[in-house]
């Protein structure tokens, strides 16, 4: 007999729980309950990777195209929220510069010259909180160079994508979402209006315009967007974390660079900036030991998926030379695996690098504790962090 036998493990779960530390429940629902019924969640909670990979390698029977997708209220539909031919159409007019190559070559020198300029600013100091000082703006310069949008500044990019998730965030928690994500999107949209109408050759907004009417370009541009910014300000935030948190493994990276990919992809593991991923069920189907309705939300663990121990053994380790770490799931998988993911590694080992390498005896401020929250989102609200300043 299993524990969930006598008592559903589903039941007393709860979204606080899973918002503030999730992985010691998450670690009880895979071992006994890995397809589990959450009433406060209102659906299924998928915690095993295999079943996980299950959902979302098959959209025909698990599809993003629901009205109840919460990207989908504050947006409307995009690549995000469509499945099967209109996913591709959708999707296919901004795949070009998500490509390796492209990603490269085209990137590359922005980045580092961003990251330099931003480290620069901070340097004199030898303290500040880089979540929002380091990583948040290098993640929106990034975004809004790949997309061409013109005429937006860091902080109002900033202020649009807090607002955006903050409502996408409250949907999937059950509540009301507030006026500021509709409005903030009206911003965005207004934006991507206005950039489109200037006709820039070089803009990724204008190539998508030829294929896909204003609102959809608009809507597309939103999830890459806030994806893309919520993406890499927790990929860098979280790695950052975790190397400073670990002492050993710090000094791994610091006597050999080369490590720093492995690094971001424990990372990732360990802490997916995006927990969770919804799915709907188009019919009746088996799905492990469970039994889902047409109808059902099935809400795909990521952070559960990745700290399987069939696939990572001792899996709340942090180790910079896990070999297998790149099977994590923090991107998705399947037709909605992240198209920018290539883009979101590669502006994190470069912020990474620079920072380590500029910023002598960076470390965590010993008064000011951080950790991840968030229950779809994840990464610390603050990161406070000190370094040997020459001043």
């Amino acid at each position: 007999m299993s524990v969930s036998d006598s008592f559903p493990l589903g039941a007393a779960t709860t979204l606080d729980e899973l918002a503030r530390d999730p992985h010691a429940r998450l670690a009880l629902l895979r071992a006994y309950e890995p397809v589990s019924w959450v009433p406060e969640l209102g659906g299924w909670l998928v915690t095993r990777r295999d079943l996980a990979l299950h959902v979302m390698r098959d959209a025909a029977t698990f599809t993003v195209d629901d009205p109840r997708f919460s990207t989908a209220q504050v947006v409307g539909p995009s690549m995000l929220s469509l499945d099967g031919e209109q996913h591709t159409r959708h999707r296919e007019p901004f795949n070009a510069p998500f490509r390796p190559r492209q990603v490269r070559d085209g990137f590359a020198s922005f980045i580092e010259q961003e990251t330099g300029r931003l480290i620069s600013a901070l340097e004199p100091a030898g303290a500040a909180e880089l979540r929002r000082a380091f990583a948040g703006p290098l993640a929106v310069a990034v975004v809004t160079e790949a997309l061409g949008l013109a005429g937006a500044g860091t902080d109002t990019v900033l202020s649009w994508y807090d607002s955006i998730v903050r409502a996408v965030s409250d949907i999937t928690a059950g509540h009301a979402a507030g006026p500021d994500g509709t409005a903030a999107y009206t911003e965005l949209r207004a934006a991507v209006e206005n950039t489109v109408a200037d006709g820039g050759s070089s803009s990724l907004l204008v190539s998508a315009a030829g294929r896909l009417t204003l609102p959809e370009v608009a809507s597309n541009a939103a999830v890459l967007m806030f994806g893309g910014i919520e993406t890499t300000e927790a990929m860098i935030t979280n790695a950052l974390l975790h190397l400073l948190s670990h002492p050993d493994q710090l000094a791994l990276v610091l006597a050999d660079f080369e490590l720093l990919d492995g690094a971001i992809e424990e990372s990732l593991r360990l802490e997916p900036g995006a927990a969770v991923v919804d799915r709907y069920a188009v019919c009746d189907t088996e799905l492990g030991p469970a039994t889902i309705r047409r109808g059902d939300l099935v809400t795909v663990s990521l952070a559960g998926a990745n700290r399987d121990p069939a696939v990572f053994p001792e899996p709340d380790r942090f180790d910079v030379r896990r070999e297998n770490a790149r099977l994590q799931l923090a991107f998705a998988h399947g037709p909605h695996h992240c198209i920018a993911a290539h883009l979101a590694r590669l502006e994190t080992r470069i912020a990474l690098q620079c920072l380590l390498e500029r910023l002598p005896a960076l470390r965590l401020a010993p008064d000011r504790p951080a950790a991840p929250q968030g229950l779809v989102f994840r990464k610390p609200p603050a990161l406070h962090v000190q370094w040997d300043s020459s001043r």
